[in-house]
């Protein structure tokens, strides 16, 4: 089981890069843009197991929300991140997890991170690239540092609210 954990956590990583390559692309930048920003650094992996539930509209589910990494690629069953440094050109999708009565549920997310370091990452600051700036493309968002995005993202905890708010300049 581990050589097999290793093995997907090495093709998840190649992939999450050529990924981060072609967002670089679409954004006009240069393919190790997003890389060289050290946007895949870290990889936090995530097995989720829900079992069928007999009563689906008496559950929750994981409420809506949107994660706060960089990127997230989810491996699901057959039941079945960018948005602050690309001043909105590509933005966070809401989910959540709703329970059902047919089979248990399975699915594994790979979450992309800035550091596998912790100490390093609370140091970092980020904000709008600044080569997708102009007069008539103006910043939505403040440089941040990434520990006071973290407060403020689990403080508030899923809540099916935005993280980003409190760090936005003006509303476009």
């Amino acid at each position: 089981m581990r050589d097999i954990l290793i093995e997907y956590s090495k093709k998840i990583r190649d992939l999450g890069f050529t990924i981060f390559e072609l967002l670089s692309e679409a954004l006009g930048l240069d393919a190790s843009y997003l890389k060289e920003l050290n946007c895949g650094e870290g990889l936090f992996i995530l097995g989720h197991y829900y079992q069928p539930c007999p009563e689906p509209e008496l559950t929750m589910g994981t409420s809506k929300h949107t994660d706060g990494n960089f990127m997230t690629l989810l491996l699901q069953d057959q039941l079945g991140g960018l948005q602050l440094i690309t001043n909105d050109k590509f933005v966070s999708v809401y989910h959540r997890v709703l329970s059902k009565n047919t089979g248990p549920r399975i699915s594994v997310a790979s979450f992309f991170l800035n550091s596998s370091d912790p100490v390093e990452v609370t140091s970092k600051v980020y904000g709008p690239i600044k080569e997708l700036l102009s007069e008539e493309n103006s910043p939505v968002y403040k440089d941040t540092a990434i520990k006071d995005y973290l407060s403020h993202y689990y403080a508030k905890g899923l809540d099916g609210n935005s993280s980003l708010d409190p760090f936005r300049l003006s509303t476009k």
